[in-house]
């Protein structure tokens, strides 16, 4: 097969997935006639699906593709022809899924790094009760007024928007608007649109912090993912590249884009992320204790594999629910209720799996970004993951030579 009709292909099974699940395409910017003729069409057999996700990826190295296209091509039909069988009904275990999806392989986090955190918390908030007490009560104190969000998101992206144009440039039109939604089991999530263009919600159920608005904000749009799909768009989908114009959940381009979103606040303002968001909260008239979010997030940071913990023991390890939430209640510090949240995403069919893309994808991409200095190599390694098209075993590839 021609390397433009597998392409082809390839977004017509993507796009086949969405009749399934809506909302399985998280993005698509490419020919919408192809979109047209999936949603005219009877709604497909998941099991064909799959099937024809394991002829293209056989196809592929026939197809006359660069080895990074056929890299990237390969691993995105091996993770649909893995979801196309799990519609279906096939028994697939946690963690063979997750490495299906996301071209990675978990294994379970140590607890002993999880009481280390708790002890560098404990010391960020002394105080007399239980360190979960203190830490709710924390945040309840660094909660944003619900009538002063909206100048704050729109200090903030303003903010990061400077920052990212004088490093990566970005085209003349591009534009973030921002609205207020509720009823969503997140805090933030970014509509692309295409033409450089992305729609933000936020989430008005769950209160916003002071803390974590300048990630929110650096996650989904400046440098994270608005500022990704407008590079890539500019640059891949323009050189032809036309499989890049089709965002899939479940897909290994989740996982390097949770990866790259998390780190995206402190790739683009430094370490000291705390207090440069302290001086911009200062002119809003907001008191923010800049050193101190550093410090608290820096330990939190430690937790990051508790959640895929408590998957693998839902999953694999066939926990009871009672056990998985008091295990998450425990080292995530979080109240019942939270847990209970926490526990219904991880037990959805569809989404079960895509905490991973947050834990594996900030480990993997922080430890790349790691091995070279702060300053012009960084920066450059940053780049590299907002406009190229690679995978995860790509990046184990280049750190291993």
């Amino acid at each position: 097969m021609e390397s433009d009709s597998l392409v082809r292909e390839y977004l017509l099974l993507g796009l086949g997935f969405d009749r399934l699940e809506e909302g399985f395409v998280d993005a698509y910017t490419g020919d919408p006639a192809l979109r047209r003729q999936v949603e005219n069409a009877p709604r497909p057999d998941p099991r064909d699906l799959a099937r024809t996700a394991a002829t293209l990826r056989a196809e592929l190295p026939s197809a006359g593709f660069s080895d990074e296209r056929t890299r990237f091509l390969d691993v995105h039909l091996r993770a649909l022809e893995c979801s196309g069988r799990k519609f279906a009904g096939d028994d697939v275990g946690f963690v063979d899924e997750v490495e299906a999806y996301f071209d990675v392989r978990i294994e379970r986090g140590d607890e002993e790094q999880y009481r280390e955190a708790h002890r560098k918390m404990d010391a960020v908030l002394p105080g007399s009760g239980p360190l979960a007490e203190r830490v709710q009560a924390h945040r309840a104190g660094d909660e944003i007024p619900a009538d002063r969000l909206k100048d704050c998101v729109a200090a903030f992206s303003s903010a990061l928007r400077d920052l990212v144009r004088e490093h990566y440039a970005l085209p003349d039109s591009e534009v973030v608007e921002y609205e207020v939604v509720g009823d969503k089991p997140w805090s933030g999530f970014n509509y692309y649109l295409g033409n450089y263009r992305s729609t933000v919600a936020i989430n008005s159920d769950l209160k916003q912090h002071m803390a974590n608005l300048p990630r929110l904000i650096a996650h989904e749009s400046y440098p994270g993912h608005h500022t990704e799909h407008c590079r890539k768009e500019a640059g891949l989908v323009g050189a032809g590249q036309l499989e890049q114009t089709l965002f899939v959940v479940n897909t290994p381009q989740c996982l390097m884009a949770e990866g790259l979103a998390d780190l995206a606040l402190e790739s683009i303002v430094g370490k000291d992320w705390g207090l440069w968001a302290q001086e911009i909260y200062a002119d809003l008239g907001l008191r923010f204790d800049g050193e101190q979010a550093q410090r608290l997030s820096a330990a939190s940071g430690q937790l990051l594999g508790v959640r895929q913990d408590a998957a693998m023991m839902l999953h694999d390890e066939r926990r009871s629910a009672d056990g998985v939430a008091a295990f998450l209640q425990r080292w995530s510090l979080s109240t019942p209720e939270r847990a209970r949240q926490s526990l219904r995403f991880l037990s959805s069919p569809l989404w079960r799996a895509y905490t991973s893309t947050y834990v594996e994808g900030y480990r993997l991409l922080g430890g790349w970004l790691s091995e070279v200095p702060v300053g012009a190599e960084r920066s450059e390694r940053f780049r590299r993951l907002l406009d190229e098209p690679l995978v995860p075993s790509a990046l184990r590839s280049v750190s291993a030579s």
